[in-house]
């Protein structure tokens, strides 16, 4: 399985990964910005965009994918689900990640015990017996979830479906795997492993990866870095694009040297 990706841009290289649902033309407009200073490859994950999918089931089998087609050394950018991606992938090859800006994601989305600050489990199961009934308008429900309370939610989720439709739909397999995955992983133990630094970017009204959740993340990463996006909910890089930037330009900078 060889998944989909495109270059732009001239200079050091970025990878970004977009969330479940989705698809790699989501970061248009956002990478386009990116490519003046860095070579940037968006990556469709298994089954999104132009990706074939081949019934993977665990997280490892996804990162090893976008290893695949990544290039060799790079810093990686992940938004929602992909953020998880990112991480797998550093812990899988750390010389190829010289570090990870994560976008409203977190290493575990579901509450626990010991996790207080994530996605409700009950909220999940609703989406997958969903997702089995009408995947495409569970599909919508997500977009809407993701834009709940933010900034400009009307526009924003205008231009995420106008940006969405350039691609074909993603498999209803595909979609299946993504949530389970969102259900079942859990990266909290691993953080401790990664040989890189890493940037934790949430809005401040996100429901699906809270930003009080930066707070818990110290405990396994001490030296991260954590930033919060006032009035965006799940994707601050389309509703608050020229503070996510600026955010991520100070980031990459500080990765560099």
């Amino acid at each position: 399985m060889r998944l989909a990706a495109e270059t732009e841009g001239v200079g050091q290289d970025l990878v970004l990964l977009h969330g479940w649902g989705m698809n790699s033309s989501v970061w248009a407009g956002f990478a386009e910005g990116l490519a003046h200073d860095y070579r940037v490859t968006r990556i469709d994950l298994p089954g999104h965009g132009r990706s074939p999918f081949e019934g993977q089931g665990q997280l490892r089998a996804w990162a090893e994918a976008c290893l695949e087609v990544a290039p060799d050394r790079a810093v990686w950018v992940g938004w929602s689900l992909g953020s998880m991606l990112c991480l797998q992938s550093a812990l899988l090859a750390p010389s190829r990640i010289d570090g990870i800006v994560v976008l409203a994601g977190m290493p575990r989305f579901v509450q626990g015990k010991d996790w207080q600050h994530a996605m409700a489990a009950k909220t999940l199961d609703q989406f997958i017996q969903a997702l089995h009934l009408d995947h495409r308008q569970t599909l919508e429900r997500f977009l809407a979830l993701q834009m709940l309370n933010s900034d400009h939610a009307v526009q924003m989720l205008k231009k995420l479906k106008s940006l969405l439709h350039e691609r074909p739909d993603p498999l209803p397999e595909a979609l299946q795997t993504g949530l389970e995955l969102l259900k079942s992983v859990d990266l909290r133990a691993q953080l401790s492993d990664l040989d890189c630094p890493t940037t934790w970017i949430y809005g401040n009204r996100d429901t699906l990866a809270p930003a009080k959740a930066s707070a818990d993340l110290q405990q396994w990463l001490p030296e991260a870095t954590m930033h919060i996006v006032e009035g965006a909910a799940h994707a601050p890089f389309l509703s608050h694009p020229q503070e996510t930037h600026q955010l991520l330009m100070s980031s990459l900078e500080s990765i560099h040297g």
